[in-house]
């Protein structure tokens, strides 16, 4: 007989923002996006990755990134955060953990992202080692209130579907 349940499910969700600033690139996603300003951050603030980390952390119960990639390390600084996605990654997969999906909204006035959802989407999957449409991108405007509106700040929120492996029991 086969054990009563041959996967486990969690869902984890993740947000994370950063001040718009004058110098720097802007990272998306683990993509380049041209636009006369960047994300502030002790790595290369994209947001984005960040919350996708925060997200699949959370899931597997794991901590936060925070936690994994103190601000506080100078080993961090200027990190490229699909590095630090894929260490997350590697962590999952030594606990046996796949991700099923994941779902991202991407809060911003300026730029508008609908021309490079699809990279954004690409670059992730292709990271995480999964399929181009288990990965869905939203961008969001926030019609000019708060921080975001005002164009000072941008921000993302992930949620993932992880699934862990389990041998078969006879």
């Amino acid at each position: 007989m086969i054990g009563d349940r041959e996967h486990d499910y969690r869902t984890g969700i993740g947000t994370d923002i950063h001040r718009i600033v004058s110098d720097g690139k802007l990272m998306l996603g683990g993509v380049y996006i041209p636009f006369p300003a960047g994300l502030a951050g002790h790595s290369d603030g994209d947001v984005v990755l960040h919350a996708l980390i925060d997200a699949m952390l959370g899931a597997a119960g794991m901590g936060d990134i925070g936690g994994l990639f103190p601000d506080t390390e100078a080993k961090w600084k200027d990190a490229d955060s699909k590095e630090l996605l894929f260490i997350v990654k590697e962590r999952l997969e030594e606990k046996k953990w796949d991700v099923v999906n994941i779902d991202l909204v991407i809060h911003t006035e300026q730029p508008r992202l609908e021309p490079v959802k699809g990279q954004i989407k690409r670059c992730i999957a292709g990271l995480l080692g999964i399929d181009f449409t288990a990965v869905n991108v939203k961008a969001k405007t926030n019609e000019g209130l708060g921080e975001i509106g005002a164009g000072q700040a941008m921000a993302a929120t992930a949620i993932v579907l992880l699934k862990k492996r389990k041998r078969r029991t006879i």
